[in-house]
């Protein structure tokens, strides 16, 4: 325990942050009843999302998402079912859930919860984790005590109303990379081999257009793999399948507009929705939450 709560001083340091109080600043103030449940959403940044929140209770619903989900703790407990089991993080743990792995989540105590998370495409990391590594990293436990891999986190979601230049980013992905193979099961993938450029090419397809129906000869013209080939691999590389990769970058536009005034059903057109309901589906499977939840907790209803 006093371990885990010195890690948490420092990444808190390192996060550049600090518990809001309400009223003047008075240190002898407590800050305990002012926090509110809360979603602040970073700027999309190089494909990366990041957010801090503030939670009291159970916050999200079982969901799952097809990035690495790489979290720090901050303040309280953060608790959540992931693989089977219930978890607990600490301030200043390091939270690791793969891509497409069901979990919840919300505070373990009644004293709330202070969290940040940044979601990490897998194929972001493929150059950083060079030709020896063979598919994603499978880090089996999802909460670990890491004081550099703390650090990279910390450093990685310090500004959350800035983006991550071209260079921090390339250290960011580094110390990511890295951190998930020291701590990954290195046998998951021994011999397998990707056509890496080819998995690239369909990832790139698909985001630029997931504005509309993409069908399997699509991505057979573009990967030069055939479907079966394609579908495997994209799997097995990146730990999701072709169409939920497109769904979840539509998940991301249509996140990004909530707030702008238009409507949800007009958002779910707009995003390659067939209607508000699939919209709504699909989002809370992915997000744990409706979408005008989520508006109301990010302020953006």
């Amino acid at each position: 325990m006093n371990a885990n709560s010195t890690l948490g001083n420092r990444a808190l340091e390192a996060s550049g942050s600090s518990i809001a109080c309400a009223g003047s600043g008075d240190l002898e103030r407590s800050c305990t009843s002012t926090v509110t449940d809360s979603i602040k959403v970073a700027p999309v940044s190089a494909g990366i999302e990041r957010i801090e929140a503030h939670f009291h209770g159970d916050a999200f619903e079982p969901h799952r998402h097809d990035t690495y989900a790489l979290g720090l703790t901050l303040q309280g407990v953060q608790a959540f079912r992931y693989r089977g089991m219930v978890r607990y993080s600490q301030p200043g743990n390091v939270i690791v859930l793969h891509p497409d792995e069901v979990h919840d989540g919300g505070a373990g105590t009644d004293e709330g919860l202070r969290y940040r998370m940044m979601y990490l495409p897998p194929e972001m990391l493929i150059g950083a984790l060079g030709e020896k590594q063979r598919g994603l990293p499978f880090v089996p436990s999802p909460v670990i005590a890491d004081r550099a891999f703390a650090a990279s986190l910390a450093e990685a979601m310090r500004d959350l109303d800035g983006a991550i230049d071209d260079l921090h980013l390339d250290d960011v992905l580094t110390g990511i990379a890295d951190a998930l193979v020291r701590h990954g099961d290195s046998g998951r993938h021994p011999n397998r081999k990707y056509d890496q450029a080819a998995i690239r090419r369909a990832c790139d397809f698909l985001q630029a257009h997931s504005d509309r129906l993409v069908t399997s000869e699509d991505l057979e013209k573009v990967s030069g793999l055939d479907r079966f080939t394609l579908a495997r691999q994209f799997r097995s590389s990146l730990g999701t399948s072709p169409h939920r990769y497109l769904i979840m970058r539509r998940l991301e536009r249509a996140r990004a507009m909530i707030g702008s005034g238009r409507s949800l059903v007009d958002i779910a057109l707009e995003t390659g929705f067939s209607d508000q309901a699939h919209f709504t589906r699909h989002f809370k499977k992915a997000s744990g939450m409706t979408p005008g939840r989520w508006a109301n907790l990010s302020g953006r209803a």
